[in-house]
């Protein structure tokens, strides 16, 4: 008995022949479209701010009584720091100053964070870290890179998620700051911006629903601070357009803040360490 396909007629099969055919070129033409569009957005952003970060690691508010807390900064080129100016101005040293203003304590910042760090670099971050250090609060901050090297979600997530349960092995609390939104990188040509949009919010999705999975705390920094980087370009962004200016890591640190003092109370109070700091109510 003939087959099923062999009843088909001749136009037909030769029709669905020349369509995948077409649909196997446009595939082909398409990710030569994107390879080049990434090679115009790396010649217009370039590197001119280098590839460190200032190094803003200190003990701030030093005046202010009582145990220091401990706060540790890991993951890409955001948590360190890259584009600003002054060490004061780094994400980090912003939210060191925030938390020792709202708690009344001095805030002693480690950055463990490395510019242009994937989120399978986080494992070599909390390995460098001293075998005794106990942080308080952990603020990670991953993802833009795993996007432009085109690591699959599942393998992201796969090290986010290590990183959260050895930072919590060690007494942290932690708190996840998601993939920004590609999309506000205007040197990105599209499609690739719309592209690299997609798919950073299907990353940072992901991130924030393994931080609740873990009993971490996650904030949308494409909600809390996106809108500002698509509206004020040249105010949110540093020389290379690319990483946050001094203002860009002030609204970054606002948005993460309330999660970090919510963290940190949590913590306490979970180790009976009596009554919240100033400023810092619990769960």
């Amino acid at each position: 008995m003939p087959r099923e396909r062999d009843r088909l007629p001749r136009s037909v099969v030769i029709g669905a022949a020349g369509s995948a055919v077409g649909l196997g070129a446009a595939v082909l033409i398409a990710r030569a479209t994107l390879r080049r569009q990434a090679a115009i957005a790396r010649r217009r952003i370039g590197k001119p701010l280098g590839e460190d970060a200032l190094d803003a690691d200190r003990l701030w508010r030093r005046r202010h009584e009582g145990v220091p807390i401990e706060l540790v900064m890991l993951g890409d080129s955001i948590a360190a720091g890259l584009g600003a100016e002054r060490r004061k101005d780094t994400l980090g040293a912003r939210l060191a100053k925030s938390l020792a203003k709202r708690t009344g304590r001095p805030v002693r910042l480690r950055t463990a964070a490395i510019v242009g760090a994937e989120s399978s670099m986080l494992a070599a971050q909390l390995d460098g870290l001293p075998d005794g250090y106990r942080p308080d609060v952990a603020v990670v901050i991953v993802g833009g890179n795993d996007i432009t090297h085109r690591v699959p979600v599942a393998v992201s997530i796969g090290h986010l998620e290590e990183a959260i349960e050895r930072l919590q092995a060690r007494g942290a609390g932690v708190v996840v700051g998601t993939c920004p939104d590609l999309g506000a990188l205007r040197p990105v040509p599209q499609p690739l911006r719309a592209l690299g949009s997609r798919l950073s919010r299907q990353l940072a999705d992901a991130q924030a629903e393994a931080a609740m999975r873990l009993v971490a705390r996650a904030v949308s920094l494409r909600r809390a601070v996106g809108p500002f980087f698509v509206t004020q370009p040249d105010e949110m962004f540093s020389l290379d357009r690319f990483h946050p200016s001094a203002l860009g890591y002030r609204r970054t640190a606002e948005a993460l803040l309330p999660a970090v003092l919510e963290t940190l109370a949590g913590e306490r109070l979970a180790t009976g360490q009596g009554t919240e700091p100033s400023g810092v109510t619990p769960r």
